[in-house]
């Protein structure tokens, strides 16, 4: 099996462990359904943070994919990091609007790059 999806296995199923404990966690009464959803949605964040330093790391066959996948990388673990840090500690209902524009803005940024670069690009 590949690496890169040994390692996207090893995420899903590390998220669906967490949950299940998480879950567990809240039927015991230790933490209430908040927490849950905050400890899963924010290592849902670091997920994303994980998955953007991976991406500027993979094969590019030209200078502009490489310059591509940089900007991809950033924008993504930049994007994470605010996902992941505003379920830490913003609250719930701000958290949610926070977090998914982080990663909305985070993949508009590269496509937006991605747009611009194409003319540039050789034939």
């Amino acid at each position: 099996m590949k690496q890169e999806t040994l390692n996207s296995l090893c995420w899903g199923i590390g998220i669906l462990v967490l949950a299940l404990v998480a879950s567990s966690a809240r039927s015991r009464g230790l933490i209430d359904q908040e927490m849950t959803m905050r400890i899963v949605l924010g290592a849902t964040g670091l997920m994303v943070v994980a998955f953007g330093n991976r991406i500027p790391k993979t094969f590019a066959s030209s200078e502009g994919a490489r310059k591509a996948k940089r900007v991809a990388g950033w924008s993504m673990v930049i994007s994470g990091l605010i996902y992941a840090s505003a379920f830490a500690f913003a609250p719930m209902d701000i958290a949610i609007w926070l977090g998914c524009g982080a990663v909305a803005i985070g993949i508009a940024i590269t496509l937006l790059y991605c747009a611009r670069q194409r003319p540039h690009a050789p034939a």
